[in-house]
């Protein structure tokens, strides 16, 4: 019979974090977050000052949300404050779907 070695106290903690991280990142990407939806440092530029500082990109995890539209082939994002209705910006593109396999 094969003894089952115990979990040792640093690894139950480092387990606990690893969960409690997992839950974090899973509530704000369920809320809505900025920081979850793939946008690139460059457009966490919230002022429009043309420079993106650690503030706004700390601002994409807790203060702007992204609402997610789509009209056929368009995509839009429009961002805004969580908890607001004024909107920073909408950004829109047109995605390509591949074509369906002939008969």
């Amino acid at each position: 019979m094969l003894a089952r070695g115990k979990f040792s106290t640093r690894r139950k903690a480092l387990l606990g974090l690893v969960l409690v991280l997992l839950g974090v990142v899973a509530w704000l990407h369920f809320t809505g977050s900025a920081a979850t939806r793939g946008l690139e440092r460059k457009q966490m530029d919230w002022n429009n000052d043309g420079q993106v500082t650690m503030g706004e990109m700390l601002q994409s995890f807790y203060a702007v949300t992204v609402e997610v539209t789509h009209e056929g082939p368009r995509e839009c994002r429009a961002y805004s404050w969580r908890g607001s209705t004024e909107t920073l910006r909408v950004d829109c593109r047109t995605t390509m779907q591949p074509a369906a396999p002939k008969p």
